[in-house]
């Protein structure tokens, strides 16, 4: 019972340090393709503390609506992929699974994490897996689309490369987002809470 005190005082400080770091990292890189900033972040291991119950109440929520809206798929794609935390979720719905990260040691980790899966620190853009259209049966983007600069051409690019796409963002991010996604054709969109926060869920089928 004594370590208790001990404990819950060296989990403060691992938050506090995260905070500080992350504030740190994260200065310009919201909307301007800060790559080498991304991969700061990750000299913390979980810099976006995936393990929390919050972020796996997200990956929880996220799977149940692509279940819901596509059922179990034979190739996804991850755009953004970090350290592998949501792509062992994603892992259940499809047979083949993809991942992508500008971070290099973010992949290192998803490599280990999800050995299973297939990954690349790469771009949208220079994503090794080929090119033909609608490629991937489901395109994923969750909590990226608001650090990357050109949204409407990663869009277009997730549209050319899947046969179905999906995104999600935390709800401060609409105005910086939501605009881009009003003119896709057959756009479904839905709400996630938990523990007060909201998240954006968009999905879509591309025609073709």
């Amino acid at each position: 019972m004594a370590d208790q005190p001990v404990t819950r005082l060296h989990g403060k400080l691992r938050k506090a340090v995260r905070r500080l770091w992350m504030k740190y990292a994260m200065r310009g890189v919201g909307g301007a393709d800060n790559y080498e900033r991304l991969d700061l972040a990750y000299q913390l291991g979980d810099p976006w503390n995936m393990e929390s119950p919050l972020e796996q109440a997200r990956f929880a929520a996220t799977n149940r609506i692509i279940e819901q809206a596509f059922g179990r798929v034979g190739s996804l794609l991850e755009i953004g992929c970090g350290e592998g935390h949501q792509t062992q979720a994603l892992a259940r719905l499809a047979g083949e699974v993809y991942g992508i990260d500008v971070s290099a040691t973010a992949i290192e980790r998803a490599r280990l994490r999800v050995p299973q899966a297939r990954f690349a620190a790469s771009d949208l853009a220079g994503q090794p897996w080929g090119d033909e259209r609608h490629r991937f049966d489901l395109v994923v983007a969750c909590e990226v689309l608001y650090y990357i600069k050109d949204i409407p051409a990663t869009i277009e690019r997730m549209r050319h490369l899947g046969k179905a796409c999906l995104v999600t963002f935390f709800a401060p991010a609409l105005v910086r987002v939501g605009p881009h996604l009003e003119g896709i054709e057959d756009l479904h969109k839905d709400w996630m809470q938990h523990q007060g926060e909201t998240w954006l869920v968009c999905w879509w089928r591309n025609p073709g």
